[in-house]
């Protein structure tokens, strides 16, 4: 087993993870409030930028082959370096997915 450093980019906030275990398990025991929901790849809350480093995680299926070469989901993921990561950013078909919503709403009644 492998450990390896995950700091977190904008935060104080640096861990220790192993190659064995999800980044999202590490911060849950650390204390570290990472954002989370399905715990099983497909809901991306828990996605984070990947600033420096590797990740595997080939069960990531809410990414695009692309995505999961610069975006990781915590739930998923496990180090295979020393990361940077900054949480809370998500890849470019959520923000389209969520603007395309947004232009796609029904205007307000105003009766």
């Amino acid at each position: 087993m492998t450990e390896y450093t995950v700091e977190f980019v904008g935060t104080d906030e640096t861990i220790t993870v192993s190659d064995k275990e999800t980044i999202l398990n590490a911060c849950l025991e650390a204390g570290i409030a990472q954002e989370y929901s399905c715990r099983v790849g497909m809901c991306l809350a828990c996605s984070a930028e990947i600033i420096e480093g590797d990740v595997a995680q080939p069960a990531a299926r809410g990414f695009t082959d692309d995505e999961k070469e610069n975006y990781a989901l915590t739930c998923m993921a496990r180090p295979q370096s020393d990361l940077k990561l900054e949480r809370g950013v998500y890849p470019p078909s959520i923000e389209t997915d969520a603007t395309s919503g947004a232009a796609n709403a029904a205007p307000a009644d105003d009766d």
